[in-house]
């Protein structure tokens, strides 16, 4: 069995693709300890990239061609990845602006087991990048959206150096609905999401001057993609638990009640004291609704994040985001009622104005953690009942 499947994703690069595959494979041979495949994609060339990518696999037993009639480097990679028998499929550039020297750390943690998914990073501190401004000003602002977008903890999700575990793509292409640029960072959002470990690699980059690609299209196609992943995500449409169950990705068995009462008691203490103090320093400079808003607001979201931990168990990034939505309908429903108990008073004193926020505020504390127990982390609970009740871990 192969254990490396390395594609190059091409376009038009008749004067490119036979220097770089001849390069790549002279460092395969010398460097890489492992077997290995070169697989290149011919994205629906008119050159004469299909003639010279025929001579390179008459000429080389490694290198075999795979020839598609549509455009779209997302739509080369899930072909070729899903059609590969490799325990490891990677890709990279046919300019190869990444040094060869980073494809064996990159490529290591999947041989291995350690990791899931390990990608190239442009933007580590440890990185050295030569590219002009432009471009980098455009790339850390990406990579900025995706973070306060859909709260990724990978820095770079453009960087065209990736590889994939063989199982773990078999379970996430299928969920990948793009087939052009986005398509990198589709599936690194979808794998944080379900629960798998993104290895990084810092890379040595030299911009390619070059490149084809058309900034302000992808741009848009980008934020357009972006929009439909947050969608899927807070809509819990992407069926990420099937994933979860292939990969033995399952949460942690679910505590006793008694155990979850416990924690979510003693994080409702300190969410209170923390929003009474807000409330007070709030309430200084606007009206009680206001401050009760904001001192709800501020607290509703370290209590999600809280209790998603210590109460439920749950780590790590996977659904964070769904959970943070759902954690503020939760809030809202509690805003609704604490706001509701300050209408009904009238003209109190600011002491009267406490208690009752107090007195309202656990009531809706008992609400939020019967809501989150039977909705906002119901699913998670849910998967790990069922693979107790399996006897193991599911396939697909």
């Amino acid at each position: 069995m192969t254990t490396l499947d390395l594609v190059v994703p091409v376009y038009n690069e008749e004067a490119d693709l036979g220097p770089s595959v001849r390069r790549l494979d002279e460092h395969l041979r010398a460097q890489f300890p492992y077997s290995y495949r070169i697989t290149i994609a011919d994205n629906a060339s008119t050159d004469g990239t299909a003639r010279i990518a025929a001579e390179l696999a008459a000429q080389y037993e490694c290198v075999r061609v795979v020839r598609l009639e549509e455009k779209g480097r997302g739509r080369a990679l899930a072909h070729t990845w899903s059609t590969s028998d490799a325990a490891v499929l990677a890709y990279m550039d046919v300019d190869l602006s990444t040094d060869l020297s980073a494809l064996l750390p990159l490529v290591a943690p999947l041989i291995t087991g350690h990791s899931d998914l390990a990608i190239g990073s442009r933007l580590a501190p440890q990185a050295r990048v030569v590219r002009g401004p432009k471009r980098e000003f455009i790339s850390r602002c990406y990579n900025l959206i995706l973070r306060r977008a859909l709260a990724v903890q990978f820095t770079d999700a453009q960087c065209g150096f990736k590889a994939i575990r063989a199982d773990v793509a078999q379970g996430l292409l299928p969920l990948v609905r793009d087939t052009g640029w986005f398509f990198d960072t589709e599936l690194l959002v979808l794998a944080q999401n379900a629960g798998l470990r993104i290895h990084e690699v810092p890379v040595d980059w030299t911009d390619d001057p070059d490149s084809r690609v058309d900034i302000l299209s992808t741009a848009m196609a980008d934020l357009k993609g972006i929009a439909r992943i947050a969608k899927g995500l807070l809509t819990g449409a992407i069926p990420l638990q099937r994933v979860r169950e292939q990969l033995g990705r399952n949460p942690p068995e679910r505590k006793s009640l008694l155990h979850q009462l416990v924690r979510f008691g003693a994080v409702g203490v300190f969410s209170t004291l923390a929003y009474l103090l807000i409330f007070w320093l709030a309430r200084g400079f606007v009206g009680a609704q206001a401050a009760n808003v904001i001192a709800l607001l501020l607290t509703a979201i370290a209590n999600t994040a809280a209790n998603r931990r210590l109460t439920f168990g749950i780590r790590g990034t996977a659904d964070a985001l769904r959970h943070q939505a759902q954690g503020l309908v939760v809030f809202g429903l509690a805003l609704l009622f604490t706001s509701s108990s300050l209408a009904l008073l009238h003209n109190p004193s600011r002491v009267v104005e406490i208690v009752a926020v107090v007195v309202a505020n656990l009531l809706a504390t008992v609400m939020r953690f019967v809501l989150f127990r039977s909705w906002v982390f119901r699913q998670a609970r849910t998967g790990a009942g069922a693979k107790r009740l399996g006897g193991g871990s599911n396939t697909a």
